[in-house]
């Protein structure tokens, strides 16, 4: 009778079975059947990763469109014109207190506001009102003022816009627009 190699169980030192103290014998170490994996194991395996993944997935997505949601239904007092010159920016957090903003006061009649996390690694945009763009340090990306679309560096999406509006002396941020060209 000929034994098929795989289906013999064989001893870590290499010695025979007959050789081997009596705790081995009665705890045999079987490599080749320790090794082996079913097919429908590993399919197994495979569709629970899988699902996972998926499940995961559906969360985020799920989880972001509720707090979008949430945010763009709630206005936030963010200043009074008063405390914004002309020429002059004032940081502001919206929608959630983690998100920086920036107000812009260019001109008289001009009120800008963005995110002010750059859309390349979120490092924080400055303004440079004489030259009218939005500076981000970390890899020198340039952000035009009027428009957040970038002009130079890595970014190459624009600045999600904030939505201002003027309440008598009072700004309030409305909304998130975020653009992808």
């Amino acid at each position: 009778m000929q034994h098929d190699p795989e289906q013999i169980s064989t001893p870590p030192d290499g010695r025979p079975m007959s050789e081997q103290p009596a705790w081995r014998q009665d705890f045999p170490i079987d490599t080749p059947q320790d090794n082996y994996v079913a097919r429908r194991d590993f399919t197994k395996f495979l569709v629970v990763t899988s699902g996972a993944f998926v499940a995961g997935q559906l969360y985020v997505v799920a989880k972001s469109q509720i707090a979008r949601d949430a945010s763009a239904l709630a206005p936030q007092r963010i200043a009074s014109i008063a405390d914004l010159p002309v020429g002059g920016a004032l940081t502001f957090n919206y929608p959630e207190p983690h998100d920086t903003c920036i107000l812009l006061r260019p001109d008289e009649n001009t009120l800008l506001a963005y995110s002010q996390k750059c859309t390349h690694l979120s490092c924080a945009v400055v303004p440079d009102m004489k030259r009218n763009c939005l500076n981000c340090p970390c890899h020198e990306g340039v952000f035009d003022m009027a428009t957040g679309h970038p002009l130079a560096g890595p970014p190459r999406r624009p600045l999600p816009l904030v939505h201002v509006e003027r309440r008598g002396d009072e700004l309030w941020a409305t909304g998130v627009e975020v653009r992808t060209v």
